[in-house]
């Protein structure tokens, strides 16, 4: 399973992976609704378990992915600014590229 983040994204996902309160945690991207050929995505800190991979990123992040869940493969997080403030999760490998 693949999955990338932005330098903005990273930023600022490494100031609460850095908390105290998360030491142990890692980030997990999850779908939190799927319909047709898209889903829409959501995040959490959580611990790994046997029904996830754990994907390293080129961001020193690594990322948990639930095995068996397809439109997990191959997503983006991104933060932006403007035109209002906050992530964004996409998944351009199954041609998602934003909410609609």
């Amino acid at each position: 399973m693949k999955c990338k983040i932005s330098r903005n994204a990273a930023k600022m996902l490494r100031v609460e992976l850095d908390k105290p309160e998360n030491e142990g945690k890692m980030l997990r991207v999850i779908v939190t609704h799927s319909h047709g050929d898209h889903a829409h995505y959501g995040m959490d800190l959580d611990v790994p378990t046997d029904a996830d991979e754990v994907v390293s990123t080129d961001k020193d992040i690594d990322v948990i992915l639930a095995k068996d869940e397809p439109f997990l493969d191959g997503v983006r997080i991104d933060y932006f600014y403007v035109p209002q403030e906050g992530f964004a999760i996409t998944n351009p490998s199954k041609g998602n590229s934003g909410d609609h």
